[in-house]
């Protein structure tokens, strides 16, 4: 009986939600076995940072690492902790922002590996592992032209020197690409010879270069460990050509209220947009606070079962209006659901109209919507 009114009340909860987000794991693994072989022998991580970029840190881990695989990078150390219950034995987990002042202690307690960005966090982390009285693990990170993230260039024969000293094992020497979704952007090619240089520095140890859009650039990105990240969640890796990843992600917004208006109707905040004739309009559950770019008023759209309903008006904070005269009248009533992402439109295909990137997208789905992991 209780296994009855828990699957009822689950239901309840779904109806009720101003949207339904349905995250495919199924096709979420086949994303990743499908890099993995495009980049073997070099092993092929997960980068499950911003919460598994929206999609649920813990079940997406849980899905990748049961299909094999063994690293997963997180951009900060309170990230890696709340997965580290997940971990199996034989996984890492690294930390691509390092260690901020303080995390230190804990983060070598619990076996979190920093990736090391500056002198000031490898002096910490050397110090660390002499206070722990063991080897402890790291990956050294170079800024090859990005100028976000890594060891400066001219630091090298310093860092050499350095690391050779200090009871650390360098598992990675990485950097990461700029433009790697754009194959013919010149910055590609000098980032693959500034790597160059710092993998002669360290012969010994493996590279970890390529990235999503880095994995299509050939064997010569991709060094030893790969860390896709959009593209194992659906999204494109290189831009202007056909996605060759399977989508992920489905988000189907519920319907508030219905009504028809006359021509001359103001709607929305501002009056922003005013009907030329006469309209049938939908009153959907989700605005910007639940991800919606605002950047979509009065350009983008939704689908119901293949037909485009366009947004009118401005975008609010917990809701939106769309146009539905196309719908025959009664089509959708209280509660019914219309596709905003799914397969009558693409991650790309939103961010484009956004003005945004499908990243964007992503990461700001909100926390109202009832998730589905399917």
């Amino acid at each position: 009986m209780d296994g009855f009114l828990r699957h009822d009340r689950e239901l309840e909860a779904a109806e009720a939600a101003p949207g339904l987000l349905t995250i495919d794991l199924a096709a979420l693994v086949r994303n990743h076995q499908a890099l993995a072989a495009r980049v073997a022998p070099a092993a092929c991580a997960a980068v499950v940072k911003a919460d598994a970029y929206g999609l649920g840190a813990v079940p997406v881990t849980r899905a990748l690492q049961a299909a094999g695989c063994r690293h997963f990078f997180v951009a900060q150390s309170g990230e890696a902790d709340a997965l580290l219950p997940v971990l199996d034995a034989g996984s890492r987990i690294y930390v691509l922002n390092g260690l901020l002042p303080g995390a230190e202690a804990a983060c070598a307690a619990r076996g979190i590996v920093p990736v090391i960005n500056s002198l000031e966090q490898l002096d910490r982390w050397t110090e660390t592992a002499r206070e722990a009285g063991r080897r402890l693990p790291a990956l050294l990170q170079f800024d090859t032209g990005m100028s976000r993230l890594g060891l400066p260039l001219d630091s090298l024969g310093e860092v050499v020197a350095l690391v050779s000293a200090v009871p650390l094992d360098i598992l990675f020497v990485m950097t990461h690409l700029a433009s790697a979704d754009e194959p013919d952007h010149v910055q590609n090619g000098e980032q693959r010879a500034a790597l160059a240089r710092v993998r002669d520095a360290f012969p010994d140890i493996p590279i970890s270069f390529a990235n999503s859009g880095g994995v299509f650039l050939g064997a010569a990105f991709h060094g030893a460990l790969v860390r896709p990240g959009i593209a194992t969640y659906g999204g494109a890796p290189v831009s202007g050509r056909a996605n060759p990843m399977e989508p992920v992600v489905r988000l189907d917004i519920a319907v508030v209220q219905t009504r028809t208006v006359p021509a001359g109707a103001r709607i929305g905040y501002g009056g922003a947009y005013v009907t030329p004739a006469p309209r049938r309009l939908a009153t959907l559950a989700a605005g910007y606070a639940d991800g919606i770019p605002r950047a979509l008023s009065d350009r983008g759209a939704v689908f119901f079962e293949g037909v485009r309903l366009p947004i009118l008006g401005r975008v609010s904070m917990d809701s939106m209006t769309v146009d539905i005269s196309a719908l025959p009248e009664g089509t959708l009533t209280l509660g019914s659901r219309v596709e905003f992402i799914g397969p009558h439109q693409t991650l790309e295909e939103i961010a484009a109209q956004a003005g945004t990137i499908a990243y964007e997208i992503l990461t700001r789905l909100g926390q109202r919507y009832r998730r589905i992991h399917r």
